[in-house]
């Protein structure tokens, strides 16, 4: 600490240890702040040097106006970052590049190095290729290993070669559960001065997911990987202080409702709230009902209502869950007293002050599912056979979940974007009256297939994937349990999954194996299909593997809008599956009787999921655990010592990991034959001084897209099909099929990324009106092509290139990708009428323009059709980015024009701008040095 101006050092005592802090109670009315402001106020306080965070930033923060529209500028400087493999692989591909380009440029290479500690968890990559058999975890390993055994290589180098960077190697976990089970501090230490310095624990991660440990009250987002190199590389996040929403709790679950359906009511509140961008702070006395692993469930689906951060404070709960997790008796005392000692510690009584408070009375919430294609789509289980037939026949969610609904509930259930599901039947619901009731009829196309040696049917409905999954909720026993004892309750009744679902189990770390084990859970789960598959994200992520194959080919011979069930928090299309269009979250448990049923068309609440024995029906209440059988269990069964000694050995890894023998060097020797790490051309031709920056003339429209466009729209996701121009590279280069993988694992080689983006199937680029896919139109000529083709052919005809779009562009996960793969294809611009705040950060990252149209006005508005020429002017003869630029359009002779902002909102943002990324302009900055 260089600089005291607020005389904030001061030292606590824990024990026989003595610890340096800085006390934010020396400033005043610090106690008004939101818990989140706090943690942000300690950092300033801590790290202020007079240069990069200054007084000034810190009387920003401590003036805060809760209701401005306008914010200042701060420096955020995380304790550590967080990656996992499909992100972290860039990442170190990015570093090693970095020292090649240091050295060329005559710096020391060894100053590209983490200045700050950094983990990386592999759980991206494995696949569920096997599943329903004992043997399904080992063989899906040694397939993972197999394909990705490149890319393992380069990141056990980066172990050896980069100073504080720490790799947990595949099968172990889920980034997000293993940091919220082993990583996280809640109160970080260091030994760098006289005493031991004790301050809040902070991170970012290479994952939208990252908020997961905010559960825990830790402060942490996620972010692209681009920003976390800079982080890395020591330096601090320019960031706006925020406005922070405060969600008031108040009483307690009813018995049936999960911490899932808990999570999709507030994503679905929280959404139509508008919470983009903002903070979100837990507050009130329904927070001590909320146990952690739900407080982390909650946390991780930030990015599903839009939040930067959803935090809840330090309290008695966040002890015993650290005390549970196996952490120290002394950390845990360290972790109270400075929470007491700051003002962190939870007061049910204080309300702080907060730009927006929101109340949730935790008995209202309702057993439910989410989708078919966005998470904060609820629907209640009670009315979800109706608003599933409803969108079977083109209806839009709202009016689906509406038509459910009595007509009270239905006049104040929130409207939702008016979005039908895409890829849906093309043929109107037929409402008919029968005893003056008026009844759904729905598309059917049944299909004959033999499945275990019977024939069955399957049709428009039909439930092809069933996983538990993901972060979201398998980090919490209490959903996990309760879906073991509900397998457990299934077979003792004599149910069994239908033939046509794959059923897959994938947990967030190797302890709930171990709980499962303990409690005797195993078998019946296994009895049901759901085997262990693997340690990783799964179908939540795409890496679901391939359906049934008889299931596969009757879905695409009769064009069977068929469904994925997961626990999961993604459901965006073509995401899950290509071949399942509908994608529905909900709990574990639920997972499973959905599994049992078998069609999206059941009734879960009224109707049998099957037969014991003696011909009785079994219905879901009748196997559905108590809430007091679940927590019998896991009192009984979930203790401190599985975390102890499933984390002691977290680092060593499998026989194949330990037995890759690697070398000794500083720098990284790329091979020009990999089809996995290809050195990236991010910095060629660098020189010490960037260029002026220049308006755009002459641009064409690569993509014309519409409202809610996902990062899994942009960025390369999931398997890579033969027939796509990332295939025809893999097969060009002697790759056979079966090798392929999926794109996060090559994300490290940028000539499949590039022929992967914009490639999405359920892509629809208003250029190519009736068709779905990664395609655009070359002009003049109207060519139709892939959308790489395209951008290639453009490059020749030196045509800078922009995508129109239209609101909350970019939202979902924080894929770096989508914003590099933007980059190389030749996109100078985006123009979109708003962004999701992670993309339009990655997208200056990496040099590309994010404009915004002016409010009121979009491409639609303005008459826009793509076809036209762009001048984008303004941008030229500043030392600074200007807030606004013009934009002229030339079509048929006719001109157009228009201003637009430019969303550049930091100094730090317009610096990385004007250096051609954030990565040119850490290097630059580290020459200098």
């Amino acid at each position: 600490m260089s600089t005291n101006s607020f005389n904030a050092r001061d030292q606590l005592q824990v024990g026989d240890t003595s610890y340096d802090i800085v006390r934010i109670d020396r400033i005043p009315n610090s106690s008004r702040l939101p818990y989140s402001l706090k943690i942000l106020l300690e950092n300033l306080l801590r790290n202020e040097d007079g240069r990069l965070v200054t007084a000034e930033q810190v009387r920003s923060l401590a003036e805060w106006d809760p209701h401005a529209t306008t914010s200042s500028e701060i420096q955020f400087t995380p304790a550590r970052v967080l990656m996992q493999d499909f992100t972290g692989v860039p990442c170190v591909v990015d570093l090693v590049a970095m020292r090649d380009a240091m050295n060329a440029l005559g710096g020391d290479p060894q100053r590209i190095n983490p200045l700050i500690p950094t983990d990386l968890v592999i759980d991206h990559s494995v696949i569920a290729d096997v599943f329903g058999t004992a043997d399904a975890f080992g063989l899906n390993a040694e397939l993972e290993f197999s394909r990705n055994r490149e890319r393992y290589e380069l990141l056990r180098w980066g172990q050896q070669a980069f100073n504080d960077f720490q790799v947990v190697p595949p099968d172990t976990g889920i980034c997000h559960q293993v940091n919220l089970e082993y990583l996280a501090r809640v109160v970080f230490t260091n030994d760098k001065g006289e005493r031991p310095a004790a301050y809040m624990d902070t991170l970012v991660g290479t994952d939208s997911h990252t908020p997961m440990i905010n559960g825990l009250g830790v402060l942490g987002w996620g972010v692209g990987g681009i920003e976390a190199e800079a982080a890395m590389l020591g330096q601090p996040m320019s960031m706006l202080i925020p406005q922070v929403v405060g969600l008031k709790l108040t009483g307690e679950l009813t018995e049936g409702a999960t911490a899932t359906d808990l999570v999709l009511t507030v994503a679905e509140l929280l959404r139509r709230v508008g919470v983009v961008g903002k903070f979100v702070d837990f507050f009130g006395p329904g927070t001590a009902n909320v146990p952690l692993a739900m407080r982390a469930t909650l946390g991780n689906m930030s990015p599903e209502y839009g939040s930067t951060v959803s935090i809840f404070p330090i309290d008695e709960e966040t002890l015993n869950y650290l005390r549970l997790t196996g952490r120290s008796e002394h950390q845990v005392a360290l972790v109270e007293a400075y929470a007491k000692e700051q003002g962190m510690w939870h007061d049910p009584d204080h309300e702080p002050d907060f730009s927006q408070v929101v109340e949730l009375d935790l008995s209202t919430v309702e057993p439910s599912i989410a989708g078919p294609t966005r998470p904060q789509d609820r629907i209640p289980l009670r009315i979800a056979q109706s608003a599933f037939r409803r969108l079977l026949g083109g209806e839009s969610h709202t009016d689906a979940v509406r038509g459910g609904l009595d007509d009270a509930e239905a006049g104040s259930f929130p409207a939702s974007d008016p979005v039908a599901v895409s890829g849906r039947i093309d043929s109107d619901p037929l409402p008919r009256v029968d005893n003056g009731e008026e009844v759904l009829d729905w598309p059917s196309n049944p299909a004959e297939i033999m499945l275990e040696n019977k024939s069955v049917t399957i049709d428009h409905g039909a439930v092809v994937i069933a996983a538990i999954t993901s972060c979201t909720n398998t980090s919490n026993p209490s959903v996990m349990i309760g879906a073991g004892l509900l397998a457990k309750n299934a077979v003792e009744r004599g149910l069994s999954r239908r033939p046509w679902v794959k059923t897959t189990l994938a947990p967030g770390s190797r302890v709930v194996s171990d709980y499962y084990a303990r409690a005797g859970l195993t078998p019946y789960l296994e009895k049901l299909g759901f085997n262990l598959v693997g340690y990783g994200c799964t179908t939540c992520i795409g890496n679901s593997g391939p359906l049934i194959p008889a299931v596969s080919a009757a879905v695409g011979q009769h064009d069977l809008t068929v469904a994925s069930v997961l626990s999961g928090n993604r459901n965006f299309e073509g995401r899950i599956h290509s071949e399942t269009k509908m994608n529905f979250l909900t709990s574990p448990p639920l997972v499973i009787a959905y599994a049992l049923a078998g069609t999206m068309h059941a009734d879960l609440l009224r109707e049998p999921l099957g037969q014991d024995p003696d011909g009785n029906d079994v219905f879901l209440r009748d196997i559905w655990p108590s809430t007091a059988q679940i927590k019998a269990v896991i009192d009984e069964c979930v203790e401190a010592d599985m975390f102890t000694a499933g984390y002691s050995n977290v680092l060593d890894g499998d026989d194949n990991w330990r037995a890759m023998v690697l070398p000794d060097s500083q720098t990284f020797d790329w091979d020009d034959d990999s089809t996995y790490i290809r050195q990236p051309p991010y910095f060629d031709g660098m020189r010490p001084e960037p260029s002026p920056v220049r308006d755009i003339t002459g641009a064409r429209v690569l993509a014309f897209l519409g409202d809610s466009v996902t990062t899994d729209h942009i960025s390369p996701a999931g398997a890579i099909r033969a027939d796509s121009a990332a295939g025809q590279y893999l097969i060009e280069h002697g790759v056979e099929r079966r090798d392929f993988n999926s794109y996060g694992s090559r994300r490290g080689n940028h000539n499949v990324m590039i022929r992967g983006t914009f490639a999405n199937v359920r892509l629809r680029n208003r250029l190519v009106p009736g068709t779905e896919g990664g395609f655009s139109r070359h002009l003049p000529d109207g060519e139709v092509q892939t959308i790489f083709d395209v951008a290639t052919a453009y490059a020749g005809d030196n045509v800078p290139l922009i995508v129109l779009a239209g609101s909350d562009y970019g939202s979902g996960s924080s894929r770096d990708w989508a914003a590099k793969g933007t980059m190389l294809l030749g996109v100078k611009a985006v123009l979109a009428t708003s962004f999701e705040r992670i993309h339009r950060s990655n997208l200056i990252g990496m040099g590309v323009l994010p404009l915004q149209f002016k409010p009121g006005e979009s491409a639609e508005q303005l008459g826009l059709s793509g076809e036209e020429v762009f001048t984008i002017t303004g941008l030229e003869g500043h030392d600074e980015m200007p807030g606004e630029v013009t934009v002229q359009t030339e079509t048929a002779g006719q001109t157009r024009q228009f201003t637009v902002d430019v969303r550049i909102d930091t100094p730090a943002e317009a610096a990385y701008f004007q250096h051609g990324g954030i990565l040119p302009y850490v290097l630059r900055q580290l020459l200098s040095q």
